[in-house]
């Protein structure tokens, strides 16, 4: 008499397989993408008003579409001197007549084609900002990188107040140093 091997049933095989597919998806964490960090200017209903901006007071950098730079007309290939240029840019109070006339009315201008990539925007992005902190952090009395922690306490009264100070905020709420980097809206490649 041979012996019958006992039948295993796959009626809960799919039961089995939509419970473990549950468990994996609560279970999982996935890492929420934070994106940039930039202030934006408070809303208002007061509609802007238009000045004329001369061209000595715009520094230019643009990045096209195969991530090369272009600063102030002319292409680089090192990004290493950029931050320098951006600083002696601002602060050059009307000494040099190519250059701003001062860091009040100095806009440092970011542009970029559609196709350039998003490391490359970050990278030169993050070099204008860091100009800046520079700026910013010498004027305080403290690094780079101590300005960076100071800002991410303003309520702090005492750290509100080395912030002002370093930016130059004047009684009628002006700012004498203000961060004035134009990101342009991206172009299409080979567009101006």
């Amino acid at each position: 008499m041979a012996r019958s091997t006992p039948e295993i049933s796959n009626a809960s095989m799919a039961d089995i397989a939509f419970l473990l597919l549950t468990f994996i998806l609560v279970t999982t964490t996935i890492e929420a993408n934070r994106g940039l960090i930039l202030q934006l200017p408070p809303r208002s209903e007061i509609p802007t008003r238009e000045f004329e901006v001369h061209e000595r007071n715009i520094f230019k950098v643009q990045v096209n579409s195969s991530d090369a730079l272009l600063v102030e007309g002319q292409p680089m290939t090192e990004v290493t001197g950029l931050r320098e240029m951006v600083k002696r840019f601002i602060l050059n109070y009307g000494a040099d007549r190519e250059s701003s006339v001062s860091p009040e009315e100095a806009i440092v201008s970011f542009k970029t084609d559609r196709g350039t990539s998003h490391k490359r925007f970050v990278e030169i992005l993050d070099i204008l900002q860091e100009a800046y902190y520079d700026i910013y952090a010498e004027r305080a009395g403290v690094s780079n990188r101590k300005w960076r922690e100071l800002t991410g306490d303003l309520a702090n009264a005492a750290n509100r107040g080395i912030y002002d100070k370093a930016r130059g905020l004047r009684p009628d709420g002006s700012i004498e140093i203000p961060m004035q980097l134009s990101i342009s809206e991206t172009a299409r490649v080979g567009q101006d």
